[in-house]
């Protein structure tokens, strides 16, 4: 699904096309998503857009009566189409972006786990919404350092891999940033949590961060059909060390890359370069 690196690479495509734009016309094509899409949404009609955010993997649409809560699911995209372009059978949240600009926003989700919710200005601060407000902190920003997952493993039994996947950790490492992280810390992903040194978890602070910010660069990861904004695949995936690669050699020693199952997903890893 699209993780962290691919929401924010839609994020920053849309962005420019977004802002200070009037969503002139919404249309509702399918409103069996992930949750129900109410007729709240359509508060962003006739809206000017004042900023386009992301917490952890939804994208923030925001204008002054509130904000659209996008969530891509498990194979969605966000694309910038012209309005003559023809639809899709899949595209299911169009929003129209002023009449000068012939363009238009498509929601496109073919298996229907995304989410479209709205977040009404009196309700408060958007950041305290149900979805939101328990989320951890974001991994590229400050909030986020080695003494805050130091502070999060004392005393967990957990493996370090599901700690860093939890989202009231820290958002964002999902299944294969997590493994590229570990490698290149050096931790093997069945390591308790509470056991690993405060040095170890600042070199993996550290990694975790490095290895968003070049997915990210690269615009995330293509596995099966995630595409970004333009309809282009990321990139990342040409630098992956581990994931993915069960019974290749290791980038690094040379060694037979292993996978092993933690809490039903895949995890794969170097038995020689991580201990």
């Amino acid at each position: 699904m699209p993780e962290l690196p691919e929401v924010e690479t839609t994020r920053r495509g849309i962005e420019p096309y977004l802002v200070s734009r009037i969503v002139t016309q919404l249309h509702l094509r399918e409103r069996r998503m992930r949750w129900p899409v109410e007729d709240a949404v359509l508060a962003l009609e006739g809206e000017k857009i004042n900023a386009v955010r992301r917490r952890a993997k939804y994208i923030l649409i925001d204008c002054s009566a509130g904000t659209l809560i996008l969530h891509l699911g498990m194979s969605g995209s966000l694309r910038i189409c012209p309005q003559e372009a023809e639809l899709r059978k899949h595209d299911h949240f169009i929003a129209k972006l002023g009449s000068d600009t012939h363009l238009e926003m498509r929601l496109h989700d073919p298996r229907r786990f995304g989410a479209v919710l709205w977040h009404d200005q009196a309700d408060g601060d958007v950041y305290q919404h149900a979805l939101l407000k328990n989320l951890g902190p974001e991994p590229l920003s400050d909030a986020f350092t080695p003494t805050t997952l130091r502070e999060s493993c004392r005393g967990r039994k957990t493996t370090i891999k599901q700690h860093i996947m939890n989202n009231q950790v820290v958002v964002g490492a999902g299944n294969i940033y997590a493994c590229e992280a570990l490698f290149r810390s050096g931790i093997h992903p069945t390591r308790q949590a509470g056991k690993i040194s405060i040095t170890r978890l600042a070199k993996l602070t550290k990694n975790i961060r490095a290895v968003l910010i070049e997915a990210i660069q690269q615009g995330g990861t293509t596995l099966r059909d995630f595409v970004n904004e333009q309809g282009d695949p990321g990139y990342f995936k040409q630098r992956l060390n581990v994931y993915g690669r069960e019974g290749k050699p290791c980038r690094t020693c040379g060694s037979t890359i292993k996978r092993v199952v933690i809490s039903n997903r895949s995890t794969f890893y170097c038995p020689k370069c991580q201990r």
